[in-house]
């Protein structure tokens, strides 16, 4: 189940969708949350190297940073799996869209030629990066409601389907 909502959740990103409105963070963090330690790095990465094959890949330092981003988030979604419930959920996704504002922007600002390599440099990379920020944000709260809600829910039927067949 948790492999299917990841693999639609790539899909997804493939579809045409608004400038940093896609369900990444939330697969990264669902995969921590659901899968066992390494699938949950691999796989959300290998769904985003899927999709990048079909979308294109930009800069290596580009796709390094967003991939590492990927693997830190999935170190939240682990962290959230511990202590699994609704305010963990919620500020695992709200920590996934900073931890992935916060390194993408960073390697931006390494970037050869788009920032002086001095702090104002930094903080206009930070600054430039900021409409993309609440675009990201609203996509991993919403798709990690979708994702974790419907895991959820279908956990929760499966379970009573079970117990129901189980006593008749």
């Amino acid at each position: 189940m948790a492999y299917i909502i990841i693999f639609i959740g790539a899909f997804l990103r493939v579809l045409p969708h608004a400038a940093n409105f896609a369900p990444l963070g939330a697969i990264a963090l669902f995969g921590g949350t659901y899968l066992n330690k390494k699938l949950a790095i691999v796989v959300p990465i290998a769904a985003m190297i899927i999709s990048d094959f079909f979308i294109g890949f930009d800069s290596l330092e580009s796709r390094l940073s967003v991939y590492g981003s990927l693997a830190l988030i999935a170190g939240i979604g682990m962290l959230v799996r511990r202590r699994k419930n609704i305010i963990t959920v919620i500020g695992g996704a709200v920590g996934s869209s900073i931890t992935f504002f916060l390194i993408t922007n960073c390697v931006l600002f390494y970037a050869p030629t788009m920032y002086a390599h001095n702090l104002s440099g930094q903080i206009a990379s930070y600054v430039n990066g900021l409409p993309f920020l609440r675009p990201t944000l609203l996509s991993d709260l919403l798709y990690t409601a979708v994702f974790f809600g419907s895991y959820e829910l279908i956990q929760a039927w499966a379970k009573r389907r079970a117990a129901y067949v189980k006593n008749y």
